[in-house]
């Protein structure tokens, strides 16, 4: 299929919800994409931070294409080996005991959502519903995660919103406290605000979160969909605050590409849930589970890929520091944890990103006026070189 082919099909048969750009990619391998046209493209969007293996990695194939000889899939009526084994990796390198399967990112928030309602109107009071929120956060398109959701750009044709959140500022620990009352439940946060901007918390915010939710007795639920499975060096961003929540949503990278999430709690807070509270029927199923387990167990391997994110986490900031300098007046600042890292600029990036995508670069853009930069944790430095030669390249003729 060539491209004109493409934006005509996708006009005449899909709905029209992404602004996609006039580009048809049919193959990755690695750090790099190719379209249709044959042209080699470095992905540092890495499908939106889900890519953390890079594309079409050995060993995910591998276990994919061995799984699928097998057994694809099997409702959860039954025991599933695949999802046995993931559940105790996870448990084995997390906060958590327990662990419910599911598609997506929106979907575990969800999970989240109705565990933490069902926990609280048993533990905490039958009053207790309302979950505390931040500005600029983003937890998903589901009706549950968007009303949860800080941006009302999202919410903008979907109103009203369900009730049951309140929205406060993030990174300011005092404005959660002034926020709780006698239908509080929980705090929901993520330990980086991503699609804002690559918003980076101070260092004890966490922390402090963590002794205001003890204190009042409520729970604290995390949104790690983009910041986990060693996005920002450790495998969970939590790790980096000295802290752990009661309840977890991870997806994106848990899959490397395959649709798969997954909600963990701790085991006083998982009682909650039993027999028909909950469920997703293709939640955890064998395909999906043994390309995650691969995909674990890679991004573990003797702690290699998460020390190369610390290294090339600080490689990319060294660069993109640079370019502060060297475009002062195009650059307001760079930041970001590991392999999450945004490049503030004064004006909409979007014609950026399309420069970059005609230089063979795909970055991605995110609150309007950041270049948002997620690439694979097996990037090199020759990677984030070309990549910053571009964009110095892009850079020089706007200015």
């Amino acid at each position: 299929m060539a491209i004109k082919q493409a934006i005509e099909g996708s006009s005449s048969y899909l709905m029209n919800t992404y602004n996609r750009f006039p580009l048809l990619l049919r193959k990755g391998r690695g750090m790099s994409v190719w379209s249709s046209e044959g042209k080699e493209y470095l992905d540092f969007v890495g499908g939106v931070a889900v890519n953390v293996l890079g594309h079409c990695h050995p060993k995910v194939v591998m276990a994919i294409q061995k799984q699928a000889q097998r057994l694809m899939h099997i409702s959860n009526f039954y025991h599933i080996e695949q999802q046995i084994k993931l559940g105790k990796l996870l448990v084995e390198n997390s906060f958590a005991q327990k662990a419910f399967f599911v598609n997506s990112g929106a979907e575990a928030v969800e999970a989240a959502i109705k565990l933490t309602r069902k926990y609280a109107k048993e533990h905490i009071g039958p009053e207790r519903f309302e979950i505390i929120t931040a500005l600029q956060s983003f937890h998903g398109r589901t009706m549950g995660a968007l009303s949860a959701t800080g941006q009302e750009k999202f919410h903008k044709g979907f109103e009203p919103m369900l009730p049951g959140f309140r929205l406060v500022r993030y990174n300011d620990p005092k404005a959660i406290e002034a926020a709780i009352n006698q239908h509080t439940c929980a705090v929901m946060l993520e330990p980086i605000q991503g699609e804002a901007g690559v918003r980076v918390p101070s260092p004890d915010y966490l922390k402090e979160v963590r002794k205001i939710c003890d204190g009042h007795g409520i729970l604290l639920i995390l949104d790690e969909v983009q910041t986990g499975m060693g996005r920002t060096g450790k495998l969970f961003a939590y790790e980096h605050s000295g802290i752990a929540p009661d309840i977890m949503a991870v997806a994106k990278g848990i899959g490397n590409g395959m649709p798969m999430g997954v909600t963990l709690a701790t085991d006083e807070v998982a009682r909650a849930f039993g027999p028909g509270d909950h469920g997703s029927t293709f939640g955890g199923n064998p395909l999906a589970c043994a390309a995650a387990l691969a995909t674990v167990e890679t991004v573990l391997e003797d702690g290699i890929l998460l020390d190369q994110c610390h290294r090339m986490g600080d490689y990319l900031m060294k660069k993109l520091e640079y370019l502060k300098k060297e475009f002062h007046s195009i650059i307001v600042d760079a930041r970001g944890i590991g392999l999450l890292v945004g490049l503030e600029i004064t004006r909409e990036c979007s014609p950026i990103v399309t420069a970059c995508m005609e230089r063979g670069l795909l970055i991605n853009c995110a609150a309007g006026n950041v270049l948002r930069f997620m690439p694979p944790l097996i990037v090199e430095e020759e990677d984030i070189d070309k990549m910053a030669g571009i964009l110095e390249e892009v850079f020089e003729r706007l200015s």
